[in-house]
């Protein structure tokens, strides 16, 4: 079985020392084939606080990563950086790419840059993305567990999110499940759901999850959550078989000082 550590929000700069200690012991006791990084890593874009992020990715001993840009990874105060080099910090420490591709034998993980210079919070993904994402999905080989990634949510469980919510992700929603997605995994709102993208008022074409991190070392928690990650679990099956995942929901006990598992989800797969 093959293992993703899927991680989001960590915003350096409020980063809990305990928690990332507990993050890197629960990545260093899993074992994770592949880190996703899903936005957010900082929380002023400073030069400090991506060397303190990346130290953290280096430290779990994970050999593959793909990481995102989110809203709070371009500069927010010093205009001049953002108008001129939005992502100079970032890439730095985590370039070379803005939208990295990850091809293995078990995963093919496509990255999406959501984030614009020229938006505050909001995310958006544009045709030119969708159709891009949409190629690489179909290049996929049988085995592969077919995953795209955002900083901002695809698809959101609360009314009170819908305006945090990927511009044009419905449109992208529709696209990417039909050309053979499984996950589209996000972060920014704090908030971990997994979602069946087929039981709402507008289904996708076959079998796709929106799973949603929460905010990994940071102490912004929101609605009542604590620190979290996810575990995403694949074991390709031979052909003709049922595919499936699971997603292992892992929360930070202030009382044990560790991460453990809170809820385990089976997804069937298209």
């Amino acid at each position: 079985m093959s293992i993703v550590l899927h991680m989001s929000d960590t915003h350096f700069g409020t980063e809990k020392p305990a928690v990332v200690s507990a993050l890197r012991a629960l990545a260093r006791e899993r074992h994770p084939d592949v880190l996703v990084f899903s936005g957010d890593i900082t929380q002023r874009a400073t030069p400090a606080e991506f060397t303190a992020a990346r130290r953290l990715c280096d430290d779990m001993g994970i050999t593959r990563m793909l990481a995102l840009p989110g809203n709070h990874d371009l500069p927010l105060f010093d205009m001049l950086s953002r108008l001129t080099r939005p992502y100079g910090n970032y890439l730095q420490a985590f370039g070379p790419r803005l939208e990295p591709r990850l091809d293995t034998d078990d995963f093919l993980v496509l990255g999406v840059n959501t984030t614009r210079p020229a938006r505050h919070k909001n995310g958006e993904v544009s045709a030119e993305q969708v159709q891009r994402v949409a190629r690489e999905l179909q290049s996929a080989r049988p085995r592969q567990l077919r995953i795209v990634v955002t900083h901002q949510p695809a698809a959101v469980i609360r009314k009170e999110d819908e305006p945090d919510r990927l511009v044009g992700a419905e449109a992208a929603l529709q696209a990417w499940s039909r050309a053979g997605a499984d996950l589209v995994l996000g972060g920014h709102i704090h908030l971990p759901y997994v979602l069946d993208l087929r039981a709402r008022p507008t289904p996708t074409p076959r079998p796709t999850w929106c799973v949603q991190a929460g905010t990994a070392v940071s102490s912004r928690v929101r609605h009542g959550t604590c620190n979290s990650v996810n575990l995403i679990h694949w074991l390709p099956m031979p052909f003709g078989q049922a595919r499936k995942c699971q997603i292992e929901r892992c929360d930070y006990s202030t009382a044990e000082g560790w991460f453990a598992t809170a809820e385990l989800t089976t997804l069937a797969l298209g």
